[in-house]
């Protein structure tokens, strides 16, 4: 069962304990906006047992779980909770229930969203299948079908294979920092 916290209760935890916050976002997400106690680990990147073998604490303390809005956390949560990790706590609603709660974020670059990219990518397929289709063989048609059946899926799994293909695009890609394997971006602290 996963367990979830609100950003505020967390944040009010914060101040009377050290508590440990993953960031499983992609590092440009990261980079963006993030909470200001966060630390960076891509989901993509996400092995339970190096991190909490690198914690400083103990394996027994709670890590805290955050992403955009809740869906990638869930499924970092349930990465660790299979590899025998249960005090693992998702953040509910994510970053941007954080920022939307007035708490303490750091604010870099701004990038492409990822979800941004996935609806360019998409719709340029699209639209040049279908043209394809129109002036070329109908059998472009099947292209553009194909497009809508994957977002058909992504939407209804909430997973997107192109969106984990574009996270891994060297655009989207930051220099790993040396501690811990996390990913930052120093400059915007």
């Amino acid at each position: 069962m996963e367990k979830t916290i609100s950003a505020s209760k967390l944040a009010e935890l914060s101040l009377q304990q050290d508590v440990d916050l993953l960031d499983v976002r992609t590092p440009l997400e990261f980079r963006e906006v993030h909470a200001k106690i966060a630390r960076n680990l891509p989901l993509d990147r996400l092995d339970p047992n190096s991190v909490m073998a690198d914690r400083n604490g103990t394996g027994d303390d709670a890590l805290y779980v955050i992403c955009k809005m809740g869906g990638r956390g869930a499924t970092a949560c349930r990465k660790f909770y299979e590899a025998g990790f249960e005090n693992v706590i998702n953040v509910e609603g994510g970053t941007a229930a954080w920022s939307a709660a007035g708490l303490p974020v750091v604010r870099g670059k701004q990038a492409v969203s990822l979800e941004r990219q996935v609806r360019i990518v998409a719709g340029t397929i699209v639209l040049l299948a279908s043209l394809l289709a129109v002036t070329v063989h109908p059998y472009f048609a099947g292209i553009a079908a194909f497009m809508g059946a994957g977002l058909a899926f992504a939407g209804l799994t909430d997973t997107c294979g192109m969106g984990m293909l574009l996270a891994r695009m060297p655009w989207n890609q930051l220099k790993p920092a040396p501690e811990a394997g996390c990913f930052t971006d120093r400059s915007v602290g």
